[in-house]
């Protein structure tokens, strides 16, 4: 009967070792970015498999690229993909956020409170942290591009490209501007496009209202290298001579057959350049194939020869943001080349290796970066930190509302939730205490990473917070607390309120789990 009953104990502190298991690896993640926080947050170096090198401090890139094992552990990476896609900014903050959380159930687990009550306790508390937030929020206006700029500006300072932030950050906010649909409160960031140039600086970064292919025009008509008041076509029908099927072969035994072969073949790819020509079209986009040669050299010289411009090989994937952007259609027949199938271009113009089509006449809701760096590492931390400004500002048009940064909505969080839970009684009054406790590691972390302080400067925020100051946060510059709308300091509510939600929905997520089995 003992021997039962030593059993039965064994299999109950099964689950217990499990959620410790669960804890210790999601807190090894979060430990892993936390030092990427804010913007004296440090840059990690990920070398992948065959040799790649990449510089960021992107939490979402980060955890994207390292590879984790744990099951536990791959939630805390869904939970910053999820955070890229709801809000764009603040991967690494919900990380921290979910790992500070977990160590607070750890607390809570420790002095026998049942995983259960925990779960629904966060889940109250979550919620109570989006109405301190809603209520600290100012409204902002679009038409507000000053606030736009502040937004963009906050979220490219924790970038490895901050020194550039006063040229992005217009740039920014002009392309999301451009492409925002205002009345569905809805932004597509693929209406923005990025071409990744290495060439200048970061601060010859342009934005161009228009197309932008990284093409070049596959002969000059002429010295001159742009063409004025053009009528583009955009074909997916290759100009160069058919071919039988797979199964099919011609057989040819002498030389006047093979004479009339070629004769056939120049016959029907002059017909085809002729009717191009009558069109009146004078560039000409032609998508790459994969069967055959798109467009061969005698097709270019006939093309040459009437005057018109070619790109060769536009990506199967590139056709419909061409297509929205110039406002033609992708002819797939030589008969169905017609004017209203054209776009008309005010300027096509070749210049670094690249195609600019500006002046179009049907004005698009679509524009293209130009992202220039001294590397390739620059560009491509240059283009991750811009499509991070950008999805602030889209964030600022789906739910038109800022709060201060700097740690400021954590430490407010922090209090006012500890005296929420004053006001509550049993499990829930101490799990409310311990989330609120472990809101405060995002200034804390911020603190750290910045050199200053972590105990002293978090009592003095908290001091200040609990004078009534509701925005005063953790200026890295000085290392002094000052007021965050003063020093310009801000960020979308929705990035705060998806990252208080995420965490404590993964961290809920995680407490229920009492048992990992695994299947072939």
């Amino acid at each position: 009967m003992s021997q039962n009953t030593k059993n039965v104990y064994k299999e109950k502190s099964k689950p217990t070792i499990i959620r410790l298991s669960n804890i210790t690896a999601a807190k090894a993640v979060a430990d892993a970015v936390r030092t990427s926080l804010g913007p004296r947050g440090m840059d990690k170096m990920i070398e992948n498999h065959d040799g790649g090198v990449t510089i960021t401090n992107d939490g979402a890139t980060i955890l994207d690229q390292i590879e984790v094992l744990h099951p536990a552990a791959k939630m805390l990476v869904q939970l910053s993909k999820a955070q890229d896609i709801e809000a764009g900014d603040g991967t690494t903050s919900v990380v921290v956020l979910a790992g500070s959380l977990l160590g607070a159930c750890e607390k809570l687990l420790s002095k026998g409170i049942h995983p259960s009550e925990i779960s629904e306790s966060f889940q109250l508390a979550a919620e109570k942290a989006c109405e301190i937030l809603e209520e600290m929020a100012e409204d902002v206006d679009l038409t507000d591009r000053n606030t736009l700029m502040r937004s963009a500006s906050t979220s490219l300072n924790s970038k490895v490209v901050s020194l550039y932030s006063d040229t992005l950050a217009p740039l920014v906010v002009d392309a999301v501007l451009k492409v925002a649909d205002q009345d569905t409160f809805n932004v597509d960031l693929r209406d923005i496009r990025m071409i990744k140039k290495m060439d200048g600086t970061v601060e010859d970064t342009e934005l161009v209202d228009g197309l932008v292919l990284d093409k070049q025009f596959s002969h000059f008509v002429s010295k001159d290298t742009s063409q004025d008041n053009a009528k583009v076509a955009l074909i997916q029908f290759c100009l160069s001579p058919p071919k039988t099927d797979l199964d099919n072969q011609v057989v040819i035994s002498d030389y006047t057959q093979m004479d009339r072969v070629l004769k056939e073949e120049r016959k029907y790819i002059l017909n085809l350049c002729k009717k191009i020509k009558s069109s009146g079209c004078n560039v000409l986009l032609v998508q790459k194939s994969i069967l055959r040669t798109a467009v061969n050299d005698q097709a270019l010289h006939f093309l040459n020869k009437f005057g018109i411009r070619v790109v060769k090989n536009i990506e199967r994937d590139d056709v419909d943001f061409i297509c929205k952007s110039l406002g033609c259609r992708p002819v797939a027949n030589i008969d169905d080349l017609t004017e209203d199938a054209m776009a008309k271009v005010g300027n096509v113009s070749e210049s670094g290796r690249m195609l600019k089509f500006t002046g179009v006449e049907l004005a698009s809701k679509t524009v293209s970066v130009i992202v220039r760096g001294s590397s390739q590492l620059v560009v491509d931390e240059a283009e991750r930190s811009i499509h991070d400004a950008l999805c602030v500002i889209r964030c600022l048009v789906k739910k038109r509302a800022l709060i201060a940064g700097g740690g400021a909505p954590e430490i407010e969080l922090a209090i006012r939730i500890a005296e929420w839970a004053r006001t509550l009684t049993g499990a829930i009054a101490y799990c409310a205490r311990e989330f609120a406790q472990a809101l405060e590691v995002i200034p804390f972390t911020l603190a750290e990473n910045a050199g200053l302080n972590p105990i002293s400067t978090v009592t003095e925020l908290r001091a200040q917070h609990k004078l009534g100051k509701r925005s005063a946060g953790i200026n890295v510059k000085t290392g002094y607390i000052s007021d965050m709308l003063v020093e310009e300091v801000v960020q979308p509510l929705l990035v705060s309120l998806s990252a208080v939600t995420f965490a404590s929905e993964t961290v809920r997520s995680i407490m229920k789990i009492d048992d990992i089995v695994s299947v072939r």
